[in-house]
């Protein structure tokens, strides 16, 4: 398991010098994947979908919002809240994203055959599902 752990270590430290570089976090991925994914969320609740501090998300979102890559709305529905929604600027940057991920990910697993790989995927999924289950961290919750 230590072996797996280190692994999983080693490859979000590449996957966010290589985020760094290009002047977005792990976080900026996370929340542009939730909005992606599962649309507009208020700000306190897109916070606590993706895990973080509400400081620390508040700052990202303002990030993100200044960067044109999401939108807030303002809903008066039972008083008054925040919305954020994604942009299409938002929606093509998630999309650049990924591709750079995917990049760094043929780069540590170059080494494999694609039968490998598939098979990789697949025992990574299982592992990832009865964490899942096990009350661990949901399977691909992070980019």
């Amino acid at each position: 398991m230590e072996l797996l752990a280190a692994a999983g270590r080693s490859v979000e430290t590449l996957m966010a010098e290589s985020l760094e570089a290009r002047a977005s976090s792990l976080l900026h991925q996370s929340i542009l994947k939730v909005l992606a994914d599962l649309g507009p969320h208020a700000r306190r609740d897109l916070a606590a979908q993706v895990d973080a501090p509400a400081a620390e998300a508040s700052r990202v979102m303002d990030d993100l919002q200044s960067q044109g890559l999401i939108q807030a709305l303002v809903v008066n529905v039972g008083g008054r809240q925040e919305v954020l929604t994604l942009t299409a600027a938002g929606t093509a940057a998630r999309a650049t994203a990924l591709d750079h991920v995917n990049g760094v990910q043929d780069v540590l697993l170059a080494s494999l055959t694609k039968g490998e790989r598939a098979q990789l995927h697949y025992l990574l999924r299982r592992v990832c599902a009865t964490a899942a289950r096990a009350g661990g961290a949901q399977p691909g919750s992070r980019i």
